[in-house]
Protein backbone atom coordinates (compact mmCIF):
# COMPACT_ATOMS: atom_id res chain seq x y z
CA UNK A 1 0.00 0.00 0.00
CA UNK A 2 1.00 3.21 -0.72
CA UNK A 3 1.66 5.92 2.54
CA UNK A 4 -1.97 8.41 2.51
CA UNK A 5 -1.25 11.60 1.26
CA UNK A 6 -1.69 14.30 3.59
CA UNK A 7 -3.43 17.60 2.37
CA UNK A 8 -3.94 21.04 4.18
CA UNK A 9 -3.29 24.58 5.04
CA UNK A 10 -7.30 25.89 4.53
CA UNK A 11 -7.32 30.21 4.38
CA UNK A 12 -8.13 30.14 8.14
CA UNK A 13 -4.73 28.70 8.80
CA UNK A 14 -2.94 30.84 7.28
CA UNK A 15 -4.67 33.93 8.13
CA UNK A 16 -3.73 32.24 11.48
CA UNK A 17 -0.39 31.98 11.13
CA UNK A 18 0.01 36.03 9.85
CA UNK A 19 -1.94 36.84 13.36
CA UNK A 20 0.44 35.40 15.33
CA UNK A 21 3.41 36.15 14.43
CA UNK A 22 2.11 39.60 14.55
CA UNK A 23 0.75 38.98 17.94
CA UNK A 24 4.27 37.01 19.01
CA UNK A 25 6.01 40.51 18.83
CA UNK A 26 4.26 41.66 22.11
CA UNK A 27 4.28 38.28 24.24
CA UNK A 28 7.40 37.36 27.27
CA UNK A 29 6.80 33.68 27.01
CA UNK A 30 6.15 30.79 24.40
CA UNK A 31 3.67 27.91 25.89
CA UNK A 32 4.20 25.48 22.70
CA UNK A 33 1.44 22.20 23.34
CA UNK A 34 2.76 18.80 21.87
CA UNK A 35 1.16 15.78 21.70
CA UNK A 36 2.25 13.22 24.49
CA UNK A 37 1.94 10.47 21.65
CA UNK A 38 3.99 12.41 19.06
CA UNK A 39 6.22 15.04 20.37
CA UNK A 40 8.28 15.69 17.61
CA UNK A 41 5.77 15.20 14.81
CA UNK A 42 3.55 17.64 16.66
CA UNK A 43 6.41 20.28 17.14
CA UNK A 44 5.72 23.14 14.48
CA UNK A 45 8.97 23.25 12.26
CA UNK A 46 9.22 26.95 12.44
CA UNK A 47 8.60 28.18 15.77
CA UNK A 48 11.89 28.44 16.66
CA UNK A 49 12.15 30.91 13.86
CA UNK A 50 9.35 32.61 15.24
CA UNK A 51 10.06 32.95 18.32
CA UNK A 52 13.82 34.10 18.86
CA UNK A 53 15.25 34.02 22.16
CA UNK A 54 12.17 34.34 23.82
CA UNK A 55 11.83 31.50 26.37
CA UNK A 56 9.40 29.07 25.56
CA UNK A 57 8.25 25.93 27.85
CA UNK A 58 7.27 22.59 25.76
CA UNK A 59 4.34 21.26 27.15
CA UNK A 60 3.76 17.00 26.44
CA UNK A 61 -0.14 17.37 26.69
CA UNK A 62 -2.34 13.88 26.82
CA UNK A 63 0.72 12.72 29.31
CA UNK A 64 -2.44 9.78 29.69
CA UNK A 65 -2.24 8.59 26.89
CA UNK A 66 1.51 7.43 27.29
CA UNK A 67 3.19 5.21 29.63
CA UNK A 68 4.66 6.72 32.86
CA UNK A 69 8.01 4.32 30.97
CA UNK A 70 7.83 6.56 27.87
CA UNK A 71 6.89 10.34 29.39
CA UNK A 72 10.36 9.48 32.00
CA UNK A 73 12.74 8.38 29.00
CA UNK A 74 11.37 11.58 27.13
CA UNK A 75 12.26 13.39 30.41
CA UNK A 76 15.60 12.25 30.36
CA UNK A 77 16.20 12.99 26.83
CA UNK A 78 14.96 16.61 27.14
CA UNK A 79 17.44 16.90 29.91
CA UNK A 80 20.29 15.78 28.22
CA UNK A 81 19.85 18.76 25.94
CA UNK A 82 18.94 21.33 28.34
CA UNK A 83 15.77 21.54 28.59
CA UNK A 84 12.60 20.46 31.02
CA UNK A 85 9.40 19.38 29.27
CA UNK A 86 6.33 20.18 30.85
CA UNK A 87 3.67 16.51 31.04
CA UNK A 88 -0.13 17.99 31.46
CA UNK A 89 -3.50 16.50 31.07
CA UNK A 90 -5.31 18.60 30.82
CA UNK A 91 -9.08 17.09 30.64
CA UNK A 92 -7.92 16.00 34.45
CA UNK A 93 -5.79 19.23 35.65
CA UNK A 94 -2.59 17.48 35.53
CA UNK A 95 0.36 19.58 36.13
CA UNK A 96 -1.20 22.74 35.69
CA UNK A 97 -0.12 24.59 38.84
CA UNK A 98 3.64 23.38 37.99
CA UNK A 99 2.78 24.94 34.38
CA UNK A 100 1.70 28.30 36.18
CA UNK A 101 4.38 28.47 37.70
CA UNK A 102 7.30 27.77 34.91
CA UNK A 103 5.82 30.52 33.01
CA UNK A 104 5.42 33.04 35.79
CA UNK A 105 9.60 32.39 36.45
CA UNK A 106 10.32 32.68 32.41
CA UNK A 107 8.34 36.39 32.29
CA UNK A 108 10.06 37.41 35.99
CA UNK A 109 13.26 38.00 33.88
CA UNK A 110 11.12 40.55 31.40
CA UNK A 111 9.69 42.41 34.62
CA UNK A 112 13.09 42.47 36.36
CA UNK A 113 14.39 44.52 33.18
CA UNK A 114 11.33 46.56 33.39
CA UNK A 115 12.18 47.18 36.94
CA UNK A 116 16.06 48.39 36.01
CA UNK A 117 14.88 50.54 33.17
CA UNK A 118 12.55 52.10 36.08
CA UNK A 119 9.29 50.98 34.75
CA UNK A 120 6.47 49.21 36.61
CA UNK A 121 6.22 45.86 36.47
CA UNK A 122 2.75 43.75 34.42
CA UNK A 123 1.55 40.97 33.75
CA UNK A 124 3.76 38.37 32.40
CA UNK A 125 2.35 37.50 28.47
CA UNK A 126 2.36 34.09 26.93
CA UNK A 127 0.78 32.76 24.17
CA UNK A 128 -0.35 28.78 23.84
CA UNK A 129 0.67 27.63 20.58
CA UNK A 130 0.47 24.45 18.58
CA UNK A 131 -1.14 22.25 16.49
CA UNK A 132 -4.45 22.30 15.88
CA UNK A 133 -6.20 19.69 18.00
CA UNK A 134 -3.76 19.41 20.67
CA UNK A 135 -5.60 20.60 23.66
CA UNK A 136 -4.63 24.52 24.27
CA UNK A 137 -7.49 25.76 24.85
CA UNK A 138 -8.01 22.77 27.63
CA UNK A 139 -4.98 23.87 29.45
CA UNK A 140 -5.96 27.76 29.12
CA UNK A 141 -9.32 26.74 30.86
CA UNK A 142 -6.98 24.99 33.35
CA UNK A 143 -4.75 27.53 33.96
CA UNK A 144 -7.54 29.82 33.95
CA UNK A 145 -9.82 27.90 36.19
CA UNK A 146 -12.76 28.38 34.89
CA UNK A 147 -14.27 28.11 31.05
CA UNK A 148 -12.50 31.05 28.98
CA UNK A 149 -11.94 29.68 25.59
CA UNK A 150 -14.21 27.60 23.95
CA UNK A 151 -12.91 23.22 23.70
CA UNK A 152 -13.52 20.71 22.16
CA UNK A 153 -12.21 16.90 20.66
CA UNK A 154 -11.87 18.16 17.12
CA UNK A 155 -9.43 20.78 15.49
CA UNK A 156 -10.33 24.06 14.46
CA UNK A 157 -12.64 25.44 17.25
CA UNK A 158 -10.39 28.42 17.85
CA UNK A 159 -10.56 30.84 15.12
CA UNK A 160 -9.24 34.48 16.72
CA UNK A 161 -6.78 35.00 19.13
CA UNK A 162 -8.10 36.12 22.50
CA UNK A 163 -6.55 37.56 25.36
CA UNK A 164 -7.21 35.52 29.06
CA UNK A 165 -6.00 36.84 32.27
CA UNK A 166 -5.15 34.30 34.37
CA UNK A 167 -4.07 36.01 36.98
CA UNK A 168 -2.75 39.09 38.48
CA UNK A 169 0.91 38.02 37.39
CA UNK A 170 -0.14 36.61 33.82
CA UNK A 171 -2.25 37.12 30.90
CA UNK A 172 -2.48 34.50 28.08
CA UNK A 173 -3.29 34.59 24.49
CA UNK A 174 -5.30 31.17 23.30
CA UNK A 175 -3.96 31.19 19.16
CA UNK A 176 -5.94 29.13 16.22
CA UNK A 177 -3.97 26.05 15.23
CA UNK A 178 -0.88 26.68 13.01
CA UNK A 179 0.15 24.32 10.39
CA UNK A 180 3.15 23.98 8.26
CA UNK A 181 2.05 25.20 4.79
CA UNK A 182 4.84 21.89 4.00
CA UNK A 183 5.53 19.14 6.22
CA UNK A 184 8.68 17.66 4.86
CA UNK A 185 8.08 14.23 6.58
CA UNK A 186 5.31 12.59 5.07
CA UNK A 187 5.26 9.67 8.16
CA UNK A 188 5.08 13.05 10.32
CA UNK A 189 1.84 14.25 8.49
CA UNK A 190 0.28 10.37 9.10
CA UNK A 191 0.88 10.53 12.61
CA UNK A 192 -0.90 14.02 12.86
CA UNK A 193 -3.73 12.37 11.37
CA UNK A 194 -3.85 9.51 13.31
CA UNK A 195 -3.91 11.53 16.40
CA UNK A 196 -6.64 14.01 14.74
CA UNK A 197 -4.33 17.07 14.98
CA UNK A 198 -4.13 18.24 11.64
CA UNK A 199 -7.32 20.27 11.30
CA UNK A 200 -9.50 20.45 7.73
CA UNK A 201 -6.86 18.10 6.45
CA UNK A 202 -8.04 15.66 3.22
CA UNK A 203 -7.41 12.21 4.37
CA UNK A 204 -8.48 8.91 3.67
CA UNK A 205 -9.62 7.30 6.97
CA UNK A 206 -8.80 4.08 5.58
CA UNK A 207 -5.19 4.80 4.30
CA UNK A 208 -4.77 6.56 7.75
CA UNK A 209 -6.06 3.96 10.01
CA UNK A 210 -4.33 0.99 7.59
CA UNK A 211 -1.07 3.48 8.43
CA UNK A 212 -2.16 3.07 12.13
CA UNK A 213 -1.98 -0.69 12.33
CA UNK A 214 0.98 -0.79 10.38
CA UNK A 215 2.64 1.20 12.65
CA UNK A 216 1.44 -0.51 15.85
CA UNK A 217 2.81 -3.33 14.72
CA UNK A 218 5.96 -2.10 13.87
CA UNK A 219 6.12 -0.88 17.24
CA UNK A 220 5.21 -4.09 18.83
CA UNK A 221 2.09 -3.13 20.02
CA UNK A 222 -0.35 -5.91 17.80
CA UNK A 223 -1.42 -7.63 20.82
CA UNK A 224 -3.36 -4.36 21.65
CA UNK A 225 -5.18 -4.85 18.48
CA UNK A 226 -6.18 -8.46 18.55
CA UNK A 227 -7.47 -8.60 22.44
CA UNK A 228 -9.31 -5.13 21.28
CA UNK A 229 -10.92 -6.97 17.71
CA UNK A 230 -10.14 -10.39 17.82
CA UNK A 231 -8.33 -10.63 14.94
CA UNK A 232 -4.34 -12.01 14.09
CA UNK A 233 -1.88 -8.43 13.00
CA UNK A 234 0.68 -10.72 12.34
CA UNK A 235 0.02 -12.44 8.76
CA UNK A 236 -1.91 -9.02 7.53
CA UNK A 237 -0.89 -5.91 5.85
CA UNK A 238 -2.39 -3.03 7.37
CA UNK A 239 -5.02 -2.06 4.48
CA UNK A 240 -5.44 -5.68 4.49
CA UNK A 241 -6.20 -5.67 8.49
CA UNK A 242 -8.51 -2.70 8.01
CA UNK A 243 -10.20 -4.90 5.32
CA UNK A 244 -10.80 -8.11 7.23
CA UNK A 245 -11.99 -5.96 10.04
CA UNK A 246 -14.92 -4.65 8.05
CA UNK A 247 -15.98 -8.03 6.59
CA UNK A 248 -15.59 -9.40 10.65
CA UNK A 249 -17.27 -6.85 12.81
CA UNK A 250 -19.20 -4.05 10.62
CA UNK A 251 -21.24 -5.63 8.09
CA UNK A 252 -18.38 -5.30 5.36
CA UNK A 253 -18.05 -1.78 5.68
CA UNK A 254 -14.25 -0.94 5.86
CA UNK A 255 -15.20 2.93 6.21
CA UNK A 256 -16.63 1.98 9.54
CA UNK A 257 -14.21 -0.13 10.64
CA UNK A 258 -11.48 2.71 9.96
CA UNK A 259 -13.61 4.88 11.72
CA UNK A 260 -14.22 2.82 14.40
CA UNK A 261 -10.21 1.66 14.75
CA UNK A 262 -9.11 5.47 14.43
CA UNK A 263 -11.61 6.98 17.31
CA UNK A 264 -10.76 3.64 19.35
CA UNK A 265 -6.96 4.85 19.58
CA UNK A 266 -7.76 8.67 19.87
CA UNK A 267 -10.14 8.29 23.00
CA UNK A 268 -7.30 5.74 24.55
CA UNK A 269 -9.59 2.78 24.07
CA UNK A 270 -6.93 0.86 22.85
CA UNK A 271 -4.59 1.92 26.24
CA UNK A 272 -1.68 4.34 26.95
CA UNK A 273 -0.18 4.11 23.18
CA UNK A 274 3.31 6.22 21.94
CA UNK A 275 3.76 6.50 18.37
CA UNK A 276 7.05 8.14 18.87
CA UNK A 277 10.18 7.17 21.52
CA UNK A 278 12.98 9.35 21.91
CA UNK A 279 15.64 9.90 18.98
CA UNK A 280 19.06 7.47 19.87
CA UNK A 281 21.15 9.40 17.83
CA UNK A 282 21.21 12.36 19.54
Amino acid sequence: MTSPSIQWYPGHIAKAERQLKEQLKRVDVVLEVLDARIPLASHHPQVAEWIGDKPRIQVFNRVDMIPDKTRQEWLEWYRARGDKPYFTNAKQGKGIQELKRAAQAAGETMNQRRRDRGMRSRPVRAVVIGFPNVGKSALINRLVGRKAVVSARRPGVTRQLQWVKISKEIELLDAPGVIPGKLEKQEDAIKLAICDDIGEAAYDNQRVAAALVDLLVKLHFSSVLESRYHLDTLSLTGEAYIHSLGMKLFQEDKERAACQLLNDFRKGVLGAIPLEFPPKDR
